[in-house]
């Protein structure tokens, strides 16, 4: 007895990446910031705590050069490295 396999029946459906499953930087808009974050992480012994900034900078040009999706960098967990809005910089001095 021979049983058919039928392999029509079933459609591939493409789904979005994984998290940090990145495109390709075909055109190196990014490797500037690329090559900044990796030589800081080599002279940091691969301590990628002391390189957020240069990995913040990184991430961020590759949200605006739509090489991954644009996510808030608080999310990416950046928060602290961010510039304190500008109404509340004011708040803190007295007139």
């Amino acid at each position: 007895m021979s049983t058919a396999m039928n392999f029509g029946s079933k459609t591939f459906k493409p789904r979005a990446p994984d998290k940090g499953a990145f495109p390709l930087d075909h055109f190196g808009e990014c490797k500037a910031f690329k090559e900044t974050f990796m030589r800081c992480l080599r002279d940091n012994r691969f301590d990628n705590a002391k390189c957020r900034l240069q990995s913040k900078d990184y991430l961020q040009c590759r949200m605006d050069n739509q090489l991954m999706a644009k996510e808030p960098l608080e999310k990416l967990g950046f928060k602290d490295l961010l510039e304190p809005p500008s109404s509340q910089a004011g708040s803190d001095t007295k007139p």
